[in-house]
């Protein structure tokens, strides 16, 4: 068997290649990577610096089996790999000066960590000593400060951590309890997660300081986006019934069902039989969702036994 995972943009060309609508291709070699982080959100990093107005160019994926993370530019080039077993990485993402990637990352025997590395490469560093599980680091949009999601022996001891870069001090979110999976929109007003139970969207007014539950019809969500103008939340619901990607929008709840996914063959990934799903970068236009897309082969072989 070979194992191949392609970034699969849901609104197909002609031909069924490959390719983001505007006309950046995907590579072969980007073929045998995940999309894991294919340019998450626009606004957290996979850009240039707010002040730089050319197209946001950089990208991370990660490789398939190894784990690995790397960075480069959309077209392929400059790439680096920033991460070596035997860690094993996901979930990464951009600060939003770009110089910076946030991600998950284990090693045999130990649990998932929040870690920061320079988008030039280095030393990875955990962002806390403990030996507790971290992931899903989500960062608010002056670069100042990471949110990430603190899980104990249960879905039930979860709850959201917040790490000031600068002063390098640890502060629990406010009501966070119970929650998991942070993402900070564009504009920095909320925070969007999902309840232990992940049958519930919990969004926080960063401003008041307060929660208040999403009306949505779906009750099981996987990985979710926000739009670049932070009007909406994107999410997969790969784990039922009714697989498909969707859309909520904040300010009436909304709901709209952007591609069904019941159809597509998807690459089981790090944390469960469903796999990551986000938003292709710039210069594709619009919202355009991403999954990385199952493409390995198996071949079936015959023995002739000789005993003797």
């Amino acid at each position: 068997m070979k194992s191949a995972v392609g970034a699969l943009p849901l609104r197909l060309l002609p031909g069924g290649a490959n390719q983001f609508p505007g006309g950046v291709a995907l590579t072969e070699s980007q073929r045998l990577f995940t999309a894991h982080c294919y340019a998450n959100y626009a606004a957290l990093g996979c850009d240039n610096p707010p002040t730089d107005r050319t197209p946001k160019e950089w990208v991370t994926s990660v490789s398939i089996p190894e784990g690995t993370l790397w960075r480069s530019k959309l077209d392929g080039s400059a790439r680096l790999q920033l991460s070596y077993p035997p860690m094993r990485t996901a979930l990464a993402h951009w600060s939003p000066d770009g110089q910076q990637i946030a991600f998950s990352g284990t090693a045999p025997g130990k649990p998932w960590k929040v870690v920061l590395i320079s988008k030039d490469g280095g030393s990875p560093q955990a962002v806390t000593p403990e030996e507790v599980r971290e992931t899903d680091s989500t960062w608010l949009p002056d670069g100042n400060t990471l949110a990430f999601g603190h899980r104990g022996l249960t879905a039930e001891d979860a709850f959201i951590e917040l790490f000031n870069l600068k002063t390098r001090q640890l502060s629990h979110l406010l009501g966070g309890d119970k929650v998991f999976a942070p993402r900070w929109p564009p504009d920095g007003r909320y925070i969007i997660a999902i309840s232990a139970g992940n049958n519930k969207l919990m969004l926080y007014d960063v401003k008041a300081e307060k929660w208040r539950q999403l009306n949505t019809t779906p009750d099981f969500f996987g990985y979710l986006a926000w739009s670049q103008d932070s009007a909406y939340v994107y999410f997969d619901t790969v784990l039922k019934g009714d697989n498909g990607y969707f859309r909520l929008r904040v300010s009436d709840s909304k709901l709209e069902k952007v591609a069904d996914l019941k159809k597509v063959r998807q690459f089981r990934g790090q944390f469960g039989p469903g796999s990551w799903t986000g938003l292709a970068p710039a210069p594709a236009p619009g919202e355009i969702p991403l999954v990385p897309r199952d493409i390995s082969t198996q071949e079936i072989y015959t023995f002739d036994l000789q005993l003797p």
